[in-house]
């Protein structure tokens, strides 16, 4: 069967995320992931918009109005908030550059995209994550009697140990665990910074048994993935979220206060932090613990917890608050959203 001919709009993305993005704007690979799951919604909704599959769009369907309604469609249809709908406009601001300089024939409509505004108002989104009877309550929902489900539960439990980003999980391979004293693993983060994170030792057992059980590699061990499908290939956020979404669901019916929690998988990684702050790790700690490029980012975390705000107030008035004592896609046009997704 003839692969059938690629788009325009198909050879310039191919262009833009292999080419573009990580060599002359030097971005780091989850940097480039999430200009992808921007690109990735909107050519879902141009197509259902356009009544074409997204393999027969073409650079004329990117127009202002669309891309409008597609901003539109983020907050109403998929409630995202302000800050969420102006970090996907930002991507296709650098989109819309990029093909600005390569198709000259359009450039009148993607300087009308490249004008739309950021929305104004973006307030701090509420920082998500689990107390530690919810984290418990995931782990045990977690069924570990098979292979894969052993696998989820070192993952998830790995995550919460050290704040890694889902994708600097997923990047783990075996050469980055040590598991001898003092054991630790090594995490890539943005930028492509390296960071080492302690692990204890609970995790310790979970991560020398689960990697005693994994399958012989082709090549070098040490090069080998940690975390893979059923399938041997790499696990993708898209299959982590879901992962997730599934323990949440399965837990939340034994944990109620789960029911009303927008959990995903940088929850983990809050709850880490939340945690740290909780037991006084101070925030220069806890700012190189999780990767952050400063400490405003690290801050957040003690407006979000409302038990740190009630320890705030019990040492101002600590009378009225203390108890009394006694208690590489081939671009033939045939699979751009598996490629976009595989990325």
């Amino acid at each position: 069967m003839k692969a059938s001919t690629p788009t325009d709009l198909g050879r310039e993305l191919v262009r833009f995320f292999e080419e573009f993005l990580p060599g002359q704007r030097g971005l780091s690979p989850n940097t480039v992931r999430s200009h992808r799951d921007a690109m990735l919604l909107l050519l879902q909704f141009a197509s259902a918009d356009a009544k074409r599959p997204i393999e027969r769009l073409q650079v004329s369907d990117f127009t202002t109005e669309r891309v409008a309604a597609f901003l539109n469609h983020l907050e109403v249809d998929r409630g995202n908030s302000i800050a969420t709908r102006n970090a996907r406009l930002g991507a296709i601001h650098v989109f819309a550059r990029f093909l600005a300089s390569r198709r000259p024939e359009a450039l009148g409509t993607l300087q009308r995209v490249i004008a739309l505004p950021y929305k104004r108002g973006a307030r701090e989104v509420p920082v998500e994550y689990l107390e530690r009877i919810e984290i418990d309550a995931v782990l045990k929902s977690i069924d570990r009697s098979s292979a894969l489900g052993r696998r989820d539960y070192v993952l998830f439990a790995l995550m919460f140990n050290t704040g890694a980003r889902v994708q600097e999980a997923l990047d783990l391979r075996r050469r980055d665990v040590r598991l001898d004293s003092p054991p630790q693993i090594r995490l890539t983060g943005k930028g492509n910074k390296v960071r080492l994170c302690p692990i204890w030792p609970v995790t310790v057992k979970l991560l020398r048994a689960f990697i005693d059980e994994l399958p012989v590699p082709e090549g070098d061990p040490a090069d080998a993935l940690l975390f893979t499908n059923a399938r041997g290939r790499p696990l993708t956020r898209f299959g982590v979220r879901y992962l997730l979404r599934r323990y949440v669901a399965a837990a939340s019916q034994e944990v109620p206060s789960m029911r009303d929690k927008s959990i995903h998988p940088h929850s983990l990684r809050h709850s880490t932090a939340i945690a740290l702050l909780k037991a006084g790790v101070d925030f220069a700690t806890i700012s190189q613990w999780l990767g952050h490029a400063g400490l405003n980012t690290t801050m957040r975390y003690a407006r979000a917890d409302i038990d740190l705000k009630r320890q705030a107030i019990s040492q101002v008035f600590p009378d009225a608050l203390t108890p009394p004592r006694g208690g590489r896609f081939q671009p033939d046009g045939s699979d751009l959203v598996g490629w976009l997704r595989r990325m």
